[in-house]
């Protein structure tokens, strides 16, 4: 194939994402799919030429937020930082956004990438385009129906890591992604890690797994003897945990016991360079080296504290003896959350925050970051493709903190599913609409003077925000 000249391919790209968004969307993938057919090399060309290199985020959870604070990190030390912030972490949307925002010669303005990839398609990135630096967060149960099992996940981390030329950043209290390290020989490994007192906190599946086995505190939702409550499994697409459809999470192998976060002992880890060592309400306390530092966060919940120390990891590689430390705490506190991540929004004077949930450990934090009392809370589950079709995880996750006052809504494609698994841990549901749109105008409407909170899965998150922007302001609409 005769391979274009820059001009061409930038002039391509962005006649494409005009006609996209003309036809109303978001411009995000068409035209990088397009600019990969005609160009393949146009990616590795434009990033081969920032001073600085560039850095590659990925793992199961938290990679948009965490990718948002390195971004606003690195800006705080005063680099020109390039990211794919139009939230698609295909190596086709980082194509996209770059014909965003390179000149017609395909050269940008930045001294620095810095990309969020999803874990399969940043193989193929790493292939096309190896990055100076990566960070790699965690492993877990997450679009089963895409990755296979954890262990193919860790896998594709791995791969990641190994085209990695100067340093890897890993998380030491995940077992498969700690592992990684031992396959990797001139990259410098970082680690960023819990105090010991957290780590309960953080459980892995492996721990879920192990402790259902070992009748610990955070079992796994088996399918119960007795005969199914409220909501029939006959009202359910998968037909819940009696089996009658096709998801069955008996049937996930229990991983043995050793192999999760909390079974390694503390001094048999690696030592960290960056530490959570404490969790405040909006805020938390690090170890950065031998430096001790607390700060107010922006961002809500405690996993995206524990990214926040993987951000700082990341950025301390980078920079090196360049750091400015305070100017590094002072962005930190000022980063705003990733759209869906915690966001918080108003609604008729009253707050609405937006908890993503994809998979247990996910969901079983994000129930216990925050207090359901006083709040009106909704639950919205899709099974889309960008979702993952298998949603057998929400019996693996524990709803007792929402029995008390209830859930007022469900809704999305898996309404029924959700209220099913509800019912079996005795938490009343209000009311159940599987049309969002219709949904979030009822919750709204029947909840006008409390504070509310809303989880949902991805493509929920993002439908549901669209729906809010017609009453309130909502950053992308």
């Amino acid at each position: 194939m005769i391979r274009p000249p820059a001009p061409l391919s930038v002039a391509i790209g962005r006649a494409a994402r005009g006609l996209t968004r003309l036809r109303g969307g978001s411009g995000s993938a068409f035209p990088g799919l397009l600019v990969e057919k005609l160009d393949p090399q146009f990616l590795a060309r434009a990033l081969a030429k920032l001073p600085r290199g560039v850095v590659v985020v990925s793992g199961t959870n938290g990679k948009t937020t965490t990718t948002k604070m390195v971004v606003e990190l690195l800006r705080g030390q005063g680099l020109k930082v390039f990211t794919n912030s139009s939230g698609s972490n295909f190596t086709r949307g980082v194509v996209a956004s770059v014909l965003g925002e390179a000149s017609f010669t395909g050269r940008l303005d930045a001294d620095i990438a810095v990309l969020e990839l999803d874990e399969a398609h940043a193989v193929h990135f790493v292939r096309a385009v190896n990055p100076d630096y990566s960070l790699l967060l965690n492993v877990m149960r997450d679009q089963l129906d895409r990755f296979g099992e954890i262990d193919a996940t860790a896998g594709l981390l791995r791969t990641i890591a190994e085209h990695t030329t100067k340093g890897v950043v890993l998380n030491r209290e995940d077992a498969r992604v700690r592992a990684i390290a031992d396959s990797l020989h001139s990259q410098q490994i970082r680690y960023f890690g819990l105090a010991p007192e957290l780590r309960k906190l953080f459980p892995s599946d492996d721990e879920m797994h192990s402790a259902s086995s070992a009748g610990g505190e955070t079992p796994p939702r088996s399918r119960p003897d007795a005969a199914a409550p409220a909501i029939t499994p006959e009202d359910s697409a998968s037909g819940g945990p009696d089996g009658t459809g096709g998801e069955t999470p008996d049937n996930e192998p229990v991983e043995p016991a050793g192999t999760g976060l909390i079974s390694t002992p503390a001094e048999e880890l690696p030592e960290a360079d960056v530490l959570l060592t404490g969790l405040q309400n909006r805020g938390g306390s690090f170890r950065l080296g031998s430096k001790d530092i607390t700060t107010e966060l922006t961002v809500n919940g405690a996993y995206n504290t524990y990214n926040a120390a993987a951000a700082l990891a990341l950025v301390r590689q980078v920079l090196g003896a360049d750091i400015n430390d305070d100017a590094l705490i002072s962005s930190l506190a000022q980063v705003a959350p990733a759209f869906g991540r915690g966001e918080s929004l108003t609604v008729g004077g009253q707050p609405l925050d937006l908890v993503l949930v994809k998979n247990p450990a996910g969901f079983r934090l994000g129930l216990s970051s925050f207090s359901a009392e006083g709040v009106a809370t909704m639950i919205a589950i899709n099974d889309n493709y960008a979702d993952g079709r298998d949603m057998s995880w929400l019996w693996d996750v524990s709803f007792d903190s929402l029995a008390a006052g209830g859930v007022k809504m469900v809704s999305g494609v898996r309404a029924y599913d959700m209220g099913l698994r509800l019912a079996y841990d005795d938490v009343d549901v209000t009311a159940l609409e599987p049309n969002l749109k219709s949904a979030l105008e009822a919750f709204l409407a029947a909840h006008p003077e409390e504070p509310k909170r809303i989880f949902c899965t991805y493509t929920a998150m993002l439908a549901l925000r669209k729906h809010l922007s017609a009453y309130t302001e909502v950053e992308g609409f």
